[in-house]
């Protein structure tokens, strides 16, 4: 007789879990903040919300003060110094520009600055080395018949430096041109002006500082040209200029070519402009 299969009892029912009065409390407090804590749980995940410095969120929400602006004063006392454009140049020095003359003068200029005072001593100006160091022969060492050979340590020098003259020679004339060139040049560069020292009242470093101050860039070199001949202020000019710096004060005899070119402002009297264009003419 085949057997019956046996009947599969029924899954007994699992009893709720018991929720604690803590818990309860819990579920059914409200969300930190109210409504913005609800907000803060919408919000999408840290990773992907853009970043806003505080700084620059406090700079927005700042309204933007307005800046005070200083009125300009109407009787402002105007600066004695004014530009001299190329235009405005005499003749004699408003001439076209030579590079390779104006080179051969800058050259020239540097080459005669050289003192020449290097010297070296020859093998027969070193102290010692009067006799045979060893005999020529039998010691299996090099002939040698000085100790003050080029070849020995505290020897001579061969070919070495001596006292000499650098200077390089320049036709009057061409002196002459290249200077009106550097004047011409500086004065199309926008590097030239006009100062009558009659105007500087008074005449001490701190007017003079003042007025050379406004539109000169850092480090900017100055150079003032006077003539000392016919300008009874060229003494104060020169007084109240000596201790600025990186300004220098050159006679309008003694300016060369290098010297202008060297200054990125060149800064002339009306005495010293008519002496340069006299030389010019002479």
């Amino acid at each position: 007789m085949a057997e019956r299969p046996a009947k599969k009892k029924p899954a007994a029912k699992q009893a709720p879990k018991a929720v604690s009065s803590r818990t309860k409390a819990e579920a059914s407090k409200p969300p930190a903040g109210g409504a913005r804590g609800s907000q803060a749980a919408k919000r999408a995940p840290a990773s992907e919300r853009k970043r806003v410095p505080a700084k620059a969120a406090r700079t927005r929400a700042e309204p933007k003060r307005p800046v005070a602006t200083r009125p300009a004063a109407e009787n402002a006392p105007q600066s004695p110094l004014r530009a001299l454009p190329a235009e405005q140049l005499p003749a004699e020095l408003g001439v076209d520009v030579n590079t390779a003359l104006l080179h051969q003068a800058v050259t020239r200029h540097m080459a005669n600055r050289r003192a020449g005072t290097a010297d070296t001593k020859k093998r027969d100006e070193v102290a010692g080395g009067g006799r045979k160091p060893w005999r020529q022969t039998g010691t299996g060492r090099a002939r040698h018949g000085s100790i003050r050979s080029p070849l020995w340590r505290k020897g001579g020098v061969v070919f070495g430096p001596h006292p000499r003259s650098y200077a390089l020679g320049m036709n009057r004339r061409a002196r002459r041109r290249a200077l009106a060139m550097a004047v011409s040049a500086k004065a199309k560069a926008g590097g030239l002006f006009l100062l009558d020292a009659a105007d500087l009242r008074p005449a001490d470093t701190k007017s003079m500082a003042g007025i050379l101050a406004p539109g000169a860039l850092p480090r900017t070199r100055t150079l003032i040209v006077v003539d000392p001949k016919h300008d009874a202020n060229a003494d104060a000019l020169a007084r109240c200029s000596r201790n600025i710096r990186r300004t220098r004060i050159a006679s309008a005899t003694d300016v060369s070519a290098y010297a202008i070119l060297a200054h990125d402002r060149v800064i002339m009297t009306p005495q010293a402009c008519s002496a340069l264009t006299d030389a010019q003419r002479g």
